[in-house]
């Protein structure tokens, strides 16, 4: 909600002083002011609000996961059956049936990835927050890093770094005479590609996501507040402001659950070599 006053105040401010009319949001609600700033170890940091955004999301779901666990029974309590249903759909539905029989020992990876995502996705419609700290590219980007550091890590360990690398520079069944087109665009695709589209997809979403809400929801209020004829408008704005909120809800957990599939999918192709 800061953010969408903040805009709100530029947009109140500039029709009241007389400017061009509605001011849409910019990338700068991206970019808030630090509220504290350090050094450590020649390293300058910086607290937001998006920071703290992005803690609260990961303290509501590390204390949802101690609750939903912390008294099991064999009738489940409903927050047990909610988290046991969320890891179950994990290790079931990802690390046993994409990764196979080897994928049970990164169930617990992939659950915390999957929650993670979740938590910090679902602060784009929670009041006084209304950002997902996924909508900056930095939070993604390590995320995305991360898995790849481990899907190479396991490939090493698994087949060997010489059959790693050959595997993933030369696929099975390739003619000779391609592999002078093939082997880089293989090597781009595993090295470079993989982790870029499985950050920028998750940030695109969240980002876009943002941005539609807070056009609506600061187009309803600039509609009633604009006179004349446009606040017949601002029912429209509302509801399409409404709709964006349901659509967004599907977003954030679709988001979180296409990057932890993905996930699981690159490491089983590190797990078992290709054929």
């Amino acid at each position: 909600m800061t953010s969408s006053a903040s805009a709100l105040g530029s947009v109140l401010a500039a029709e009241g002083s007389g400017g061009d009319g509605f001011n849409a949001p910019t990338i700068a609600e991206f970019y808030p002011e630090p509220i504290a700033e350090f050094s450590l170890l020649g390293v300058d940091f910086a607290i937001t609000r998006i920071t703290i955004i992005s803690w609260i999301a990961t303290a509501a779901i590390l204390a949802f996961l101690v609750l939903a666990s912390r008294k099991a029974s064999i009738v489940p309590s409903r927050l047990q059956f909610l988290g046991e249903s969320g890891y179950s759909l994990v290790r079931d539905g990802m690390a046993r049936d994409v990764i196979g029989p080897k994928g049970l020992p990164f169930a617990p990876f992939l659950a915390s990835l999957f929650f993670f995502i979740l938590a910090n996705n679902a602060m784009s419609i929670i009041p006084f927050a209304q950002i997902s700290p996924m909508s900056k590219f930095a939070l993604p980007l390590v995320l995305a890093v991360l898995v790849w550091i481990l899907y190479n890590w396991v490939g090493i360990r698994e087949q060997g770094a010489g059959k790693y690398f050959k595997d993933a520079a030369i696929p099975p069944g390739v003619p000779i005479g391609a592999l002078i087109l093939v082997t880089p665009i293989e090597l781009l695709q595993v090295f470079v590609i993989r982790p870029f589209t499985l950050a920028v997809r998750l940030f695109a979403n969240m980002f876009a996501g943002h941005m539609l809400l807070v056009v609506f929801s600061l187009g309803t209020v600039y509609l009633l507040q604009v006179g004349n004829f446009s606040m017949i408008f601002s029912p429209f704005a509302f509801a399409m402001a409404l709709a964006m909120t349901f659509f967004e809800v599907l977003v954030i957990i679709l988001q979180a659950y296409v990057f932890t599939v993905l996930t699981a999918t690159y490491l089983n192709g590190a797990v078992e070599p290709a054929h």
